[in-house]
């Protein structure tokens, strides 16, 4: 399990009451409905701000690990 600062479990705090309060937007400048979405911008502004997070996972791993647990499906044939 990561671990994090009180900084940054805080800044996640007020960004989920953003989200609840209908006041917090994404880079695109929509509002925000998701807790995941949420959770990643308190973490990605707590890492800004210099708090102790760990690295944002990479995401070529997640699509490989994806890629082998889907399997392919074959063209239908005529």
């Amino acid at each position: 399990m990561a671990k994090y600062s009180e900084g940054a479990g805080e800044k996640v705090e007020e960004v989920m009451h953003e989200m609840k309060e209908g006041k917090l937007k994404s880079g695109g400048g929509k509002k925000v409905t998701s807790r995941k979405q949420a959770i990643a911008i308190g973490l990605s502004e707590a890492r800004e701000e210099g708090e102790e997070v760990p690295p944002p996972p990479k995401k070529s791993a997640a699509k490989k690990a994806a890629a082998k647990k889907a399997p392919k499906k074959a063209a239908p044939k005529r």
